[in-house]
């Protein structure tokens, strides 16, 4: 036979002193701060010289947050024989953060990892034009990207990525 619920306030005062009596489970964030999982998603950081003006990332942003501007330059040949070389030169890297909705499809889809995830998340800024980020200041964030976990003994590296 079930017990019969208690009906209305006296059910909900009930609750409250039950739970009245246990330790708080909040954490006081300015003051405390709790370890983050290796590898938390946070902010994309971006490395400049992996960078080919591609443009997949653009191109494949739902949000459209990614602002990417480059230009071709002549080159020398690598080999003495060869014919000249034009590279991509990366001019202008920004990103929206305040249309940016964190889905990650930039940072899954950069064939060169150029893009990756930093666990900083405190970057909040007081006007909401502060929060496009240029391919300087996300650069500065590649510097709190955690090393790559090695693999596991026996496991097979994925084809195309080291």
């Amino acid at each position: 036979m079930r017990k019969p619920k208690v009906p209305g306030l006296i059910g909900g005062l009930g609750i409250t002193f039950r739970t009245m009596l246990q330790g708080a489970v909040t954490v006081q964030y300015p003051h405390e701060k709790e370890t983050l999982a290796p590898r938390t998603r946070g902010v994309i950081a971006l490395k400049e010289e992996n960078c080919t003006v591609c443009m997949l990332c653009a191109r494949s942003c739902p949000d459209w947050c990614i602002y990417i501007e480059g230009h071709k330059e002549k080159r020398p040949p690598r080999r003495e024989g060869g014919r000249e070389r034009t590279v991509s030169i990366l001019d202008r890297f920004d990103i929206d953060y305040a249309l940016c909705m964190y889905c990650g499809i930039c940072v899954e889809v950069c064939p060169f990892d150029a893009l990756h995830w930093s666990p900083e998340f405190e970057y909040s800024e007081s006007r909401i034009a502060d929060l496009l980020h240029d391919k300087t200041r996300l650069g500065e964030w590649e510097a709190t990207v955690p090393e790559v976990e090695p693999l596991e003994v026996g496991a097979l590296p994925v084809k195309g990525k080291k």
